[in-house]
């Protein structure tokens, strides 16, 4: 039996979860994220881009992202994202044209 095979029941054991709830536990984690929310972490906002967590800091750092605090945490706005978007779109279409 393959060893990944093998974990899976033995994780699902441990868990006392039937192997397919596990397993559509695991595939709702790549849900699509929630689109209610209006402030997001630098991790959530990272996942949207598609990029690493570290380029989604130095977009922040940078001020190409804008963010704010809330109390000591730092929130990306949604709407950020899209600027962000739509600012490196117009760019790019000023160098091809």
């Amino acid at each position: 039996m393959p060893q990944s095979v093998l974990s899976l029941a033995r994780l699902s054991e441990a868990l006392g979860l039937p192997e397919q709830s596990l397993l559509a536990l695991v595939a709702n984690c790549d849900a699509a994220p929630d689109p209610t929310l209006v402030a997001l972490t630098v991790e959530e906002a990272a996942r949207r881009l598609g990029v690493g967590r570290t380029t989604m800091y130095a977009l922040v750092a940078s001020g190409e992202v804008s963010s704010v605090r809330i109390g000591r945490l730092r929130r990306i706005p949604a709407q950020a994202l899209n600027d962000y978007i739509a600012s490196r779109a117009g760019a790019t279409v000023a160098l091809v044209a």
